[in-house]
């Protein structure tokens, strides 16, 4: 018996120095075929593009890592503690190994058992950095000796901040700096203790027990890291019981603080075009013009606009159509059918399990269960009858959208579709040209074109300012009076033959005066203001706005705004009236900074409003506006004034033929804005549709909020203007002007006066900010 012990010992002892022989071997093997420590000795981290708002709001994120870089002096001792508690309580002990862990590990591995982990926080540098996340011995003796030699090198701060800035931690997040963000918004110095626990518990499996994934195996992962905390006496039991029971504000993937997708793309090619792919890994920082609350106030006047009109429209049928079973978990079936379909904030995709006329039951791509009755069945009613025709059925399966509008604590649900109609919102400051709100498109997600400033569309009436601009520089004033007549004689390029534009209203008035004509948008009116100052002269005169003459029409249809402009070029022109008469240059990107905030790229300064720059006469300023203030006050956009309740307001609405383009572009002197409503592929937005009835109310939406708390401009109107007996005059016309009025015919009636002054240049600068100018004349209504 004793000899077989003697030989069972000699053979377990041969085994083992076997054993030891091969770690030995193997260690002394893999310690020569190590990688270089250079990326942790000299840590550069893959930083994502950044673009923020003027006031420091992020707006968008690129790249395919997202991190934010946090030095491990501002990392927050909380979240130290939080990590060490759970992940590597005597970090600051060992030597980069726990010989226990490793072994145990070890022959985890080597006989099929149960994978384990164990590794210290040195390690997990080690294998992030350096290798991969299979499971074999091979690893994990690199891992070994890899942590060993990176203790060696560094300290154990400099150890812990390459961990808390390059563990992965699910949704993209790099780094518990990224990971504050994309879980909770915050920045990583405002977390609480539940939310530090939470982000603490990521490491072990962050792709399947992330808060936004699964919330619940999130928490059960927190509970154990509160635990953790709470034994190491890192918080104490109130602060345990406190954070146990805290409810967490996760945001939802893809969730913003502002929507401002198009103004990010923007600043995304800015920064490519300088410093090429880099772009996404350096940590650049891109700072714009937004101002945050305008941003969002636009985005939000804009989608309420649209959908609208959407509203107006006739029911298109159901979006697609998706096979579901006929029993079993269907909710779980039909949040699985709509993964392929685009959700949105605001028109929900969900997918029908029963249809009749009376309600509809649907499941939204959440997984929630809604129903609809009543009035918000009304849009689909066409598809509820019993014999819709097929392209228009609701029935099961059938995958629509829902607009939800909260009555307490209940959501009402209705049937609502997907618009096809586009919108454009520009603001800026009219001193500086910096763009305070931009929005491109009704949603970047479908449709990536910007709007603002790529889509070249007819501004209809929005136009006619300019060309006033430049008849009272012929010799017209506000009071001149011009036949409101048919037109007949001619076409638009003065040869004979025939023509027959109207007025919108389609009614002829007879003679009115030049202030009534553009408050009431008559077209009749503006033809015969062209023809007076010449299409020639009228082209010159408009480039002073910064219009290009090469995209308007070279006849007299360039009375109706039948050439070409984008939202952004009309807001510049608008900036020229609202600033007392210069130009200014748009301008949304104002910073380009590296990682360490360093200036890469500076936006040039604003120009001054000195006189040596002035594109249009103080003067002439002032009587364009005196008649733009009409048109929100008694004109066509008088529901603007009703609407925001104060006088200091002035625009223009827009409407070209059968309603293809729908504009009105106006301002308060601290802000321009324009908003525009159309098709990608121009047609009719409808039948008794107008800049009036579309493009108004969105600029009013978004006003309200631009304008709140801003104090009411007034001013005194320049020098060399007086008050006739009727209306505003240039001083030197001030008994009569050179034209009184235009005939049908083109004759002229008028009286002798000197030529004005200061034609084309200023006779005195009006007031950076414009006027509230009183009422002109009996003639406007």
């Amino acid at each position: 018996m004793q000899p077989l012990v003697k030989k069972i010992a000699l053979g377990a002892g041969a085994v083992v120095g076997a054993l030891v022989l091969v770690f030995i071997v193997s260690v002394v093997w893999y310690s020569t075929r190590l990688p270089p420590l250079d990326d942790v000795l000299d840590y550069r981290p893959r930083q994502h593009l950044q673009v923020f708002t003027a006031d420091g709001v992020e707006i968008a994120q690129f790249g395919s890592e997202r991190r934010v870089f946090v030095p491990i002096e501002k990392a927050p001792k909380l979240m130290q503690d939080a990590v060490l508690a759970v992940e590597d309580w005597h970090f600051r002990e060992h030597g980069g190994i726990s010989g226990r862990a490793l072994l145990r590990a070890l022959w985890a591995n080597m006989t099929g058992g149960m994978p384990q982990g164990a590794s210290t926080i040195t390690q997990q540098v080690a294998r992030t950095f350096f290798l991969s996340t299979k499971r074999t011995p091979e690893r994990k003796i690199k891992e070994a000796l890899l942590a060993l030699e990176i203790e060696r090198r560094l300290s154990k701060d400099e150890i812990l901040e390459l961990y808390l800035n390059q563990i992965y931690l699910g949704q993209r997040a790099y780094g518990f700096g990224a990971a504050a963000q994309v879980y909770f918004g915050k920045e990583l110095a405002e977390l609480d203790v539940a939310e530090a626990a939470m982000l603490a518990g990521l490491p072990q499996n962050p792709g399947y027990a992330n808060p936004i994934t699964n919330l619940e195996r999130a928490k059960r992962r927190q509970a154990i890291v509160l635990q953790r905390m709470l034994d190491t006496g890192v918080i104490d039991e109130a602060a345990y019981r406190k954070a146990l029971d805290e409810p967490l504000a996760v945001r939802k993937p893809g969730e913003v603080e502002v929507h401002a997708a198009h103004v990010a793309e923007m600043a995304r090619q800015a920064v490519v075009e300088r410093v090429g792919d880099k772009a996404y890994t350096q940590g650049i920082r891109v700072y714009t013009s937004l101002r945050a609350a305008d941003q969002e106030a636009a985005y939000k006047a804009l989608r309420r606009a649209v959908i609208a009109h959407e509203a107006r429209q006739a029911w298109r049928g159901p979006e697609g159509h998706e096979d579901l079973p006929a029993d079993g978990d269907v909710e779980r079936a039909a949040a699985q059918a709509l993964r392929d379909h685009n959700d949105d904030e605001d028109l929900r995709v969900a997918i029908v399990t029963a249809a009749s006329t009376k309600e509809v039951v649907a499941v939204l791509a959440s997984g929630e269960t809604v129903r609809i009755a009543s009035a918000g069945l009304r849009a689909a009613l066409p598809g509820l009858q019993p014999k819709a025709k097929e392209a228009l059925a609701i029935t099961r399966g059938a995958v629509i959208r829902l607009a939800g509008r909260t009555r307490g604590d209940r959501t009402e649900w209705s049937i609502t579709q997907w618009p096809r109609a586009e919108g454009a919102f520009v603001a800026l400051d009219p001193k500086t040209g910096r763009v305070r709100a931009l929005v491109g498109g009704f949603d970047f997600a479908t449709q990536q074109f910007n709007h603002v400033t790529h889509a070249w569309r007819q501004p209809g009436s929005s136009f006619k300012p300019f060309l006033y601009s430049a008849a009272f520089e012929s010799g017209l004033m506000p009071d001149s009076v011009v036949d409101d007549e048919p037109w007949s004689g001619t076409d638009a390029n003065g040869n004979p033959g025939g023509w027959d534009p109207h007025n919108s209203d389609g009614r002829f008035d007879g003679p009115i005066t030049l202030r009534e004509a553009l408050t009431r948008s008559k077209n009749m009116v503006s033809i015969r203001v062209v023809r007076h100052v010449g299409v020639a002269e009228a082209l010159q005169w408009t480039s002073r706005y910064g219009f290009e003459p090469k995209r308007q029409p070279d006849n007299l249809t360039l009375a109706l705004g039948a050439g070409s402009t984008t939202p952004m070029q009309l807001a510049g022109a608008y900036a020229v009236l609202a600033n007392g008469g210069w130009r200014v240059t748009p301008n949304v990107i104002e910073r380009i900074a590296d990682a360490d905030g360093k200036t890469i790229w500076q936006a040039p300064a604003p120009a001054a409003l000195d006189e040596a720059r002035r594109a249009v006469p103080a003067r002439n300023v002032f009587l364009v506006n005196s008649l733009l203030n009409d048109v929100t006050r008694v004109g066509t956009a008088a529901r603007a004034q009703a609407a925001l309740k104060r006088p200091d307001l002035y625009g223009k609405t827009g409407t070209t033929n059968d309603a293809v383009d729908a504009w009105f572009a106006g301002f308060q002197p601290g802000v321009v804005a324009v908003a525009w409503m159309g098709y990608d592929e121009p047609r009719s937005l409808g039948g008794g549709e107008s800049g009036g009835g579309l493009a108004l109310p969105m600029w009013i939406d978004a006003m309200q909020v631009m304008l709140r708390g801003v104090p009411v401009a007034t001013a005194e109107p320049p020098e060399g203007v007086v008050r006739g007996a009727q209306d505003w005059r240039y001083a030197e016309w001030a008994e009569h002007a050179p034209v009184e009025r235009i005939h049908d015919g083109g004759e002229v009636e008028s009286a002798p006066a000197a030529p004005p002054a200061a034609s084309g240049a200023a006779s005195a600068a009006a007031p950076a900010a414009s006027v509230a100018v009183p009422p002109a004349s009996a003639a406007s209504r």
